[in-house]
């Protein structure tokens, strides 16, 4: 039964002193079928107990007394509809029917698993069971199932898409974030909240001061109800129910299911902070004694048939066991581990032709994006008021009308709910471009660019197919929120890719190359260069290699290394100095053309790593090690960098002009010409 309720104690004592179980239309295949389901994951769970004493696995986060929920709700689902679990929810893997030598594999460490070794229990994923595994943020997995649940919904495929939270989870910014975005689009997902009382060892009544969970869907327009999670035919029925209206209207639901963790959050955690009498009433209503006793009462199974079924998991867990335990342990290849950081892809150069038009750098972008809607029928923008407004800078003006709005979305302004939307869209086959208003504001949505797009493909296989673009820089008296360039907080990370065009040509090509690249991108396009650099560049489409720098004027006294609006600050210079400069404009900082920069600077032995992001860990300090430590005997001076100061960016503009790196690039480029 699903209750919309206004007192957890009061359920709470209603489920103790009646908890039944309601065969309602289920034949008793189904009702055998829930409790080998049932039964599963705590036998397994049971013998990781031992083996965690017994060193074999390094931890474990138990479910014990949770496993209606997972199961239930795994077995009411069609087996290609994803659910994104916890990791406390092992029933969602043993019901998807996940090979348990796999699992056991996983477990150690070892390369049959999810994730060759590199993460550990339940963080993984596997697109074949249709499993999107967790993060340690609990979060952002919300947003995920919106991305899958928004795919779902563009295919009108009728599929739905399960994701779980704890109750501490539900205090997280993602959440709300997540159930905003998908009341707005009516997306198919179901919000699962195991309520067990505690996050971690935090009560409830120091989490939220709401009467349920249940209420939060007031809120958001959405359709909440709590029920009996220990109860297997109540989840089941329950999400079986909902997944009806669901697939009859598209919307998101919260279901909030009312259990308890009957060990600690991990094994060493312990339950001391747990009430004798409250973890004794919650034994009591175990969910699967509980059960058991039902059909043993119902005539549907017998002690016997009991006796075998466990007889029968038990070998299978056992057999698969020592599958895991036979297999050698994962030997660690460096080569392999670098390479498995980005997903394989080969540049297709796509080749202009002859008619060509002056373009902005605005212009050229909006080129790109276009075409490449045109080209991918897949792919989806979104960002705030980029839809009939078309966006603060005008890029996508009409591509509403063009395109509709099912692919160009205006979404809420929840930077970090929308990048992990994009990475749900990735997963189930969609291509995506999430537009920043501003590169500054990329701070709220920061989590799941470097936790989720950048980790994917190491963790386990799963590409991000995302493009992040960042309208970037300084020199437009916009003031400290909306001018800083922020490209090194991303060139640290492993797994991005990091593109920053000068001029419209490159601006398009790189950005129709970033499209293409199924690995996630952060695109940046500096603000002053929108409207103040025009080229001839192609009408039709066309690519330009990522990583691949290029040389926009030849010199032989000393070599400045730079991208952005850098480039057109050492191209100002020129006709002001006397010595002989080779300009170097990057185009792409990750990944870098190191070779470039090499040979230019053997052949003029000075160098100069301009950039306009401040100097203290600015990018600038990574290519000059580089050029450093591998052209130290060719150089006839040190390497010099030039830099905005280390300050936020001023509004005012003698304070802005001051501030910018341009102000010292002279006095640096006259300095190492006489060194």
């Amino acid at each position: 039964m699903l209750y919309k309720v206004k007192n957890y104690s009061i359920l709470l004592m209603i489920y103790y002193l009646l908890m039944k179980f309601n065969r309602k239309k289920f034949d008793e295949k189904t009702l055998i079928k829930l409790y080998k389901g049932l039964l599963k994951p705590r036998m397994v769970e049971e013998k990781m107990l031992i083996l965690l004493r017994q060193g074999k696995i390094s931890k474990w986060f138990s479910g014990i007394g949770q496993e209606a929920i997972s199961v239930g709700s795994t077995m009411a689902l069609d087996q290609d509809e994803y659910i994104l679990p916890m990791h406390r929810n092992l029933g969602v893997f043993t019901s998807k029917d996940v090979p348990l030598n796999r699992l056991f594999s996983q477990f150690q460490g070892k390369l049959n698993g999810f994730t060759k070794g590199r993460d550990r229990s339940f963080h993984f994923g596997s697109k074949e069971h249709h499993i999107v595994g967790m993060i340690s943020h609990l979060g952002p997995q919300m947003g995920v199932a919106d991305g899958i649940a928004l795919a779902n919904k563009l295919k009108k495929n009728n599929k739905l898409t399960v994701v779980f939270t704890g109750d501490g989870g539900t205090s997280e910014g993602d959440f709300h974030e997540a159930l905003n975005i998908a009341s707005v689009w009516d997306l198919p997902v179901i919000f699962i909240i195991e309520n067990n009382g505690y996050g971690l060892s935090t009560p409830n009544s120091e989490q939220y001061n709401c009467k349920s969970f249940a209420d939060k869907g007031i809120g958001y327009g959405i359709d909440a109800y709590t029920i009996d999670g220990n109860n297997i035919l109540e989840v089941y029925n329950s999400v079986k129910e909902i997944k009806k209206d669901i697939i009859k209207t598209p919307k998101p639901v919260i279901l909030e299911c009312l259990t308890f963790r009957m060990r600690g959050h991990e094994e060493a955690s312990g339950t001391k902070y747990v009430p004798d009498d409250l973890m004794k009433k919650w034994a009591e209503m175990d969910p699967i004694s509980n059960y058991e006793n039902f059909l043993i009462e119902s005539n549907i199974l017998s002690f016997e048939e009991i006796t075998f079924i466990k007889s029968e998991i038990k070998e299978e867990i056992n057999t698969s066991w020592q599958e895991a335990e036979n297999e050698s342990k994962t030997v660690s290849v460096s080569n392999n581990e670098v390479v498995d950081v980005y997903m394989p892809y080969k540049h297709h150069e796509e080749k202009f032709d002859e008619q060509k038009s002056s373009k902005r750098l605005v212009d050229a972008i909006s080129d790109g994006l276009r075409q490449s809607l045109e080209i991918h029928d897949n792919l989806v923008i979104m960002g705030q008021d980029i839809a009939e407004y078309g966006g603060v800078f005008k890029i996508t003006d009409g591509f509403v009308e063009k395109f509709g709005k099912s692919r160009i979305r205006n979404t809420p302004i929840c930077e970090s709910a929308i990048v992990s939307s994009a990475y749900g869209l990735s997963i189930n086959g969609y291509k995506s471009i999430v537009e920043m208003q501003f590169a500054d504001f990329v701070s709220t949505g920061f989590n799941p660019i470097v936790n989720l797009l950048a980790k994917s493909y190491y963790r386990w296989n799963e590409n991000a197919d995302v493009v992040i673009r960042m309208p970037t820089g300084a020199g437009v008296g916009a003031g400290p929120f909306h001018s800083q360039s922020n490209e090194a907080w991303f060139t640290h990370t492993p797994g991005l890719k990091i593109v920053y065009p000068a001029f419209p040509y490159d601006a398009k090509g790189l950005l129709i190359s970033s499209i293409n690249d199924p690995n996630p991108v952060m695109f940046f396009e500096h603000k002053a260069l929108y409207r103040s650099v025009s080229q001839d560049i192609p009408d039709n489409t066309y690519t330009i290699e990522l990583g691949k720098g290029k040389i926009v004027n030849e010199g032989n006294d000393l070599t400045i290394v730079t991208y952005g609006m850098g480039v057109h600050w050492a191209q100002d210079l020129l006709n002001e100095v006397k010595c002989s400069i080779e300009i170097i404009d990057l185009r792409t900082l990750v990944p870098l053309d190191k070779e470039i920069i090499f040979n230019s600077v053997r052949k003029t032995g000075k160098a100069i790593v301009l950039h306009e992001d401040c100097m203290t860990g600015g990018y600038g300090a990574d290519i000059s090690s580089l050029i450093s430590e591998t052209c130290f005997e060719f150089l006839d001076a040190p390497v010099l960098r030039c830099s905005s100061l280390d300050t936020p960016v001023p509004f005012s503009n003698n304070l802005e002009d001051n501030f910018l790196a341009k102000s010292r690039l002279k006095k640096k480029v006259l300095e190492l010409s006489l060194y």
